[in-house]
């Protein structure tokens, strides 16, 4: 009888937990990333294919089975993590944000190199790269730092800054240009939101755009993308022919699912360039939807920021909002030829486990720092 009754108490706990969890949720933002997942699973059968037959020929469906695991522990990670309180969701962030560090530290050493960069720790048959996890975690740690006391000329602000740096230098060890553009990003969204004084911004832009001359003038593969980008010839100009081929051969409609061409000569259309998959076989209204819902993920994570009470939740909402934003738009961008290419997933629809699972503890965090809750909102 007390098992019955301890297990019956225990099933309306997470009954309530759960119905808590909905009404409080912003089911507009769960909606959008459910829909983004779902993308990924039918760009993914379109794409995956002929990837796999290059690399596994008796498994055509080998990254699709793949993909559809990922997704699906996405999806229960992000619905897990969105179940936290805050208190709880900014600890999860900085134990993520300590162990990416330590296993970025240890790719020093037992790296796996691959795509020219020494960026993956080996795990068995999965490719782990620990840089995905440290970027939410970092928007988290710095947010929970500048919202104490908001004292942003104190000890917070040296801290953050501090940790940009240090991980800044462990990408640019790896190395990883895009990644450190975009936690860049992300960090400058936290900056501005915390109401910085000019001479931290003056300090940030300066940051920048001398860490940017600085990798082009000091890191081959970076000064080689560039050039290529300004002016591409051989291979460089043949696969950006095909991306440009493949985005205006589309139509409205596109050429149907199955039926594009550039997926089968272009190594990285299931990861990099899977917008320009998207963009041959299902048209300009798949390009349009991808990115508007992009659009909504940043518009609705931007008017949830600036609504919120809590100093610490409005910070990190704003931040893991650019971190989502801006990688789906840099990715987008060089598929269109705006940017030169960066070797960044389309999040929620590239192919990738570790993209997958931390942009899930993005979303996640995301959707739990913007939970309805007593005194939450203005």
């Amino acid at each position: 009888m007390r098992m019955q009754a301890s297990l019956s108490h225990a099933g309306s706990f997470a009954r309530s937990e759960l119905a808590d969890w909905w009404w409080s949720v912003d089911r507009v933002l769960v909606a959008i990333f459910l829909g983004l997942i779902f993308l990924g699973l039918v760009l993914s059968m379109a794409a995956s294919p002929a990837a796999a037959i290059k690399d596994f020929p008796a498994e055509p469906f080998h990254y699709f089975t793949r993909h559809s695991a990922f997704a699906a522990a996405a999806v229960l990670s992000l619905i897990g993590v969105s179940l936290l309180d805050p208190v709880w969701a900014r600890r999860l962030a900085i134990v993520a944000l300590a162990c990416a560090i330590v296993l970025m530290l240890a790719i020093l050493f037992a790296g796996h190199e691959a795509k020219g960069g020494m960026r993956w720790i080996r795990i068995g048959s999965f490719s782990l790269q620990p840089s995905e996890f440290a970027k939410p975690g970092l928007i988290v740690t710095i947010a929970w730092l500048f919202s104490r006391g908001r004292a942003n000329n104190g000890p917070g602000a040296l801290i953050s800054f501090g940790l940009y740096i240090f991980l800044a230098f462990l990408l640019f060890l790896q190395p990883d240009f895009g990644q450190t553009v975009l936690i860049t990003m992300a960090f400058g969204a936290v900056f501005f939101m915390s109401g910085i004084s000019w001479p931290w911004i003056a300090a940030l832009a300066t940051l920048t755009v001398g860490g940017s001359f600085g990798a082009y003038k000091f890191l081959p593969h970076v000064t080689l993308r560039i050039n290529n980008f300004l002016a591409p010839s051989g291979q460089d100009r043949t696969q950006m022919d095909m991306v440009m081929d493949a985005l205006t051969g589309g139509g409205l409609f596109g050429r149907g699912p199955g039926e594009g061409v550039i997926k089968t000569h272009l190594p990285e259309a299931h990861t990099d360039f899977i917008f320009s998959v998207a963009a041959e076989e299902f048209g300009l209204m798949a390009s349009l939807l991808i990115i508007g819902l992009f659009v909504a993920v940043m518009v609705r994570g931007y008017t949830r920021a600036v609504r919120m009470t809590d100093h610490t939740a409005q910070l990190a909402a704003a931040g893991l909002t650019t971190l989502i934003g801006m990688q789906a738009f840099i990715n987008i961008a060089v598929n269109l030829q705006i940017v030169p290419p960066k070797g960044m997933t389309l999040p929620f629809i590239s192919y990738g486990g570790s993209s997958m699972l931390a942009m899930a503890l993005t979303a996640g965090l995301l959707l739990a720092f913007t939970r309805k809750r007593p005194g939450a909102f203005e």
